[in-house]
């Protein structure tokens, strides 16, 4: 595949400022780990200059490979017993109203991690009440009785994220079955009451009538959060861009997924799963379910 040139519009500074070392400090001087790092966020400049950061838990080893992610993909460490109490610490340093949390994929653990996963949001959740908790959750085989310890744990988000379109699947180092456990998954979180979120990346070689029909497949599984990003390839090796998308392109899939009955669409070049999260949550949250979905949706494209 020919590498295409990266326009204008998709080049940031180079992160600097004393906030943000600040909290790359804190972070270090606690073992804990962001995804904003280990997946290389183009926003994490913005992110950590407002003191926003997600926490990576379990780890920062994956023990799956997926073409798009530039995770660590390695055998993965035990389970860290105290990396509950360092998470809440930096919660109470950075006086968060709102956290997102995710995590590596643990295919080593008998219960995939779900255990870990809810007692961490039930410890921050015990310890500061008035917290909103989203978290963003690998598929736990698509098992309901690993996803049911999450939704018990009462996160106000529960996001997981579809990536791509179906076809593509295979292209980008994930089995063709895996999208319809995603679906499915996102399906039983909505049916459980929870704020169902997702997250995909174009870019790829999806067509237009592709993301027509996966919009309105996630809207029939009741996922009401979506966040629309440019893929770009994190590191040499990994799956090659197929085109840029142009900001105004972002603005018609944000005005598609909208019309497709999704109520909360965050899309944008730079977009990822927990951009702006907390604005969203509260948009989204504040509205009535008596309007129409193109009323009632929450747009940003940035």
């Amino acid at each position: 595949m020919m590498k295409h040139a990266k326009p204008e519009w998709l080049k940031t500074p180079i992160p600097s400022g004393e906030k943000l070392f600040r909290l790359k400090r804190q972070l270090e001087n606690r073992a804990l780990s962001t995804i904003c790092q280990s997946a290389r966020c183009p926003n994490m400049g913005e992110c950590w200059q407002n003191g926003h950061a997600t926490f990576l838990i379990m780890g920062d080893r994956c023990t799956r490979n997926c073409g798009f992610c530039s995770v660590n993909h390695s055998s993965p460490l035990a389970l860290d017993p105290d990396e509950a109490s360092r998470v809440s610490e930096m919660v109470d340093i950075l006086k968060l109203k709102y956290a997102v949390i995710t995590s590596v994929t643990r295919d080593d653990l008998p219960d995939r991690g779900s255990q870990y996963f809810a007692d961490i949001i039930t410890r921050l959740k015990s310890t500061y009440p008035f917290l909103k908790i989203e978290v963003l959750i690998p598929d736990f085989d698509g098992k309901h009785e690993f996803i049911d310890k999450i939704v018990a744990a009462k996160p106000e988000v529960l996001g997981h994220n579809i990536e791509t379109i179906a076809r593509l699947y295979p292209h980008v180092n994930r089995p063709l079955a895996n999208f319809e456990r995603s679906l499915s998954l996102l399906r039983y979180v909505a049916a459980q009451g929870a704020i169902a979120k997702t997250g995909l990346m174009v870019g790829l070689g999806e067509t237009e009538a592709e993301l027509s029909r996966l919009f309105s497949q996630l809207a029939d599984t009741g996922v009401k959060l979506l966040t629309i990003g440019q893929y770009l390839q994190p590191v040499s090796g990994k799956t090659e861009v197929s085109r840029y998308y142009h900001p105004e392109e972002f603005s018609h899939l944000e005005r598609m997924a909208l019309n497709a009955g999704i109520r909360g669409v965050v899309a944008g070049p730079f977009i990822r799963s927990s951009y702006r999260a907390e604005g969203l949550y509260h948009k989204v949250s504040s509205l009535s379910d008596k309007k129409t979905p193109h009323q009632e949706g929450y747009s940003c494209a940035i």
